[in-house]
Formats: C-alpha cells, structure tokens, sequence
C-alpha cells in the first residue's frame, strides 16, 4: 500500500510540474525578489524610499530586482563594461545604454549620440538607468517610457511562452498596457551552459516575433497611411530568399549555399528553425522585427543588429569608442548586412578607394 501511495504521490507533482514552472525549473523562492516588511534586519531595503515600494520587492524598482540575479550572470543581460559586454544570446544587452556616445557615422565624435538611444531604455536607478531622455512612449505605440522595465515584457512569475513573454490578453503593469497578440513561438540558448550566439548556435525564432512586437510599437507596421514602412512579419518571397542563401559577404555575393546560409546577425523566422539549423530561408520563411534589431539593445542606435550609419562594418566603435560590434564575415570593405537581403553591394569589392 506504501508503495503504491508513493507512485501516485509522484505523479501528482509530475502532472503539476508545468503549472508550477518558472524561474529555478519549479517554484522560486518568493522572497528572493519581495520582502515581507520592506526591510532586512531593521534597514530599509531602498534607503531612498523608507516606505518601500508598492510591490515589497527587495530592490527598489522591478528592473533591479531582475538585474541582481540577471546582470552578470543567468543570461548577463547588463555586464559591467559596455566596452567589453558578456557573451551574446540574441537579444542584445543593457550596458550599453551607459555608453556616452553610440555614433559612428560621420563625424559621430563630435555629435554623439547618448546611449539611452542604444535600445530599450528600462528604468533602473539601481544600475543607473533612467527613463529615455527623449521619449515619452513606445515610438508607434503609447505604452510609457516612464515605466518600461524588464517587466513590461517579461512575467516574472512566469509564463508557458518564450522567455516568459506576455501574450494576448495580459494585462502588464498594474493596467498600464494590454497585450492584443499573442507570444512569439520561438527557442533560445540555455542561460546556464556559458555558450554564446553563433552560426549554429542561436535563438530560433519560429513565428510571430513582429506581432508581438507590435503589441507597443504597433503604427510600424501599419502601411495604410502611405508611409514607406520596412515590412516586417510578411514572407520573404523567392528572389529575397535565393539572395539570402548566396550571399556570402561583399567580396563573395554569389559564394553562399542554402545548407550554411544562416547568419545569426540577419535571423529570419521559419516554423521549422532550429537553435543549431544553419540552413537559408525558403520562399515562405519570414522577415521581423528581430531581423534588424535585438530585443534589448546594442551599440548601435535603435537597438540595431549593426550601426546602419557607417559604410564599412570595420568603421564600427571608431569615431564613439563604443563597443564594435563583430564583423561576421571578417573581411575589412564588408558593406551593411542590409545587403543580406538586398544585395545593393554588388560591385563594391571591386571598388578602390
């Protein structure tokens, strides 16, 4: 009879283990981010704030609390050098939105672009971030800029979707904003093994990043009003996908193959990709938000996967001294990863200066 009792037993907790999932693969400690009486030990846990938070988080705000376990470790989204960043898991990283300057494009030395402007500018005191200092809102959208933190697209108690994103229907931020579309169906790289982003090693996204993107920054993907918007969460098309799979860099535009075309600076979405897939898009792959930007930020302006501003992707961290971001293909007269797609340097390898 024991026996049996503890065969059910085990599959009771079995069968609940999905439910009770996030952080720690089960049940994470609730103190190890809220405290019971907004202090330890008789000292305030925000000395600034003797009163404490509304949240009785041990930090005082939700981006500090996330970045104390979050920053240089378990995914090392903050780092402490901007200049010398962990290694790369595919949304980018928040230290370099303590750069001074971020611009490499002509003369950028002299007119330097803040790092607040590097990507998501999350609301960190802690850590020493601020509310973007020109932004009021999502450019596209509304959601407030004077809020935005890691929890404004991540449920810290979790959720069943990609890195416990918010999906439709989810009210984020005390009603600050309600998420119309769904999670994006995609994998990522383990934050425990200490492996970064390669060509055979990198987040697989699926499907549905650029909707749920959409969800603060939805007016860029609106084309009704004429403007010329980039498209994005819309088919490649066979030309585009062909140009994808052979180009292989500036100086060897026809030199790729479909089977190691991945380039996980220029990711695309396909139901079928896979963390190590190296293999090209097909006709009915996707381009998305994230074929351009990372989710968190970069050294380049706009959260941009490279500095859409300079000529040569060598010429990157030159005129701000800000982090270079890696050449992929290693060649010195590399034109923009634009061309991955569009294929507009054609000639330029044969160029002389």
């Amino acid at each position: 009879m024991r026996k049996a009792f503890l065969i059910v037993l085990g599959l009771c907790f079995a069968a609940a283990s999905p439910v009770l999932a996030f952080h720690d693969a089960g049940v994470a400690h609730c103190n190890g981010c809220h405290t019971m009486h907004n202090s330890e030990d008789g000292v305030a846990i925000d000395p600034d704030n003797p009163n404490g938070n509304p949240w009785l988080l041990v930090d005082e705000s939700p981006s500090d609390v996330c970045l104390g376990c979050h920053a240089t470790r378990l995914g090392a989204v903050f780092g402490d050098d901007p200049v010398n960043p962990p290694l790369l898991l595919g949304a980018g990283n928040f230290t370099y939105l303590l750069e001074d300057n971020i611009n490499d494009g002509h003369n950028g030395a002299n007119n330097p672009i803040p790092g607040y402007k590097a990507g998501h500018s999350i609301v960190a005191p802690g850590h020493g971030l601020a509310a973007d200092g020109t932004l009021t809102a999502a450019p596209g959208g509304d959601f407030p800029a004077s809020v935005l933190g890691c929890t404004s697209c991540h449920d810290p108690h979790g959720t069943e979707d990609f890195r416990m994103l918010y999906g439709a229907g989810r009210v984020v931020q005390d009603g600050v904003a309600t998420f119309d579309n769904p999670a994006p169906t995609a994998d990522g790289l383990s934050i425990f093994d200490g492996t970064g982003e390669t060509n055979d090693n990198h987040t697989a996204y699926q499907s549905g990043m650029s909707a749920w993107c959409a969800n603060c920054h939805g007016d860029f993907h609106q084309q009704a009003d004429g403007r010329l918007i980039h498209q994005s969460g819309q088919i490649l098309g066979g030309t585009i996908a062909t140009v994808y799979d052979l180009y292989n860099g500036t100086a060897s535009i026809q030199g790729g193959n479909h089977a190691t075309a991945y380039l996980a600076a220029v990711p695309f979405e396909d139901p079928s990709m896979t963390t190590d897939g190296t293999e090209g898009p097909v006709a009915s792959s996707q381009v998305s938000c994230v074929s351009c930007h990372r989710a968190h930020a970069t050294s380049a302006p706009n959260a941009g996967r490279w500095d859409f501003s300079v000529t040569l992707l060598d010429e990157d961290g030159l005129e701000s001294g800000s982090y270079a971001i890696p050449n992929p293909y290693g060649d010195d007269d590399q034109r923009s990863l634009c061309n991955k797609c569009h294929k507009k340097d054609e000639f330029d390898h044969l160029m002389t200066p």
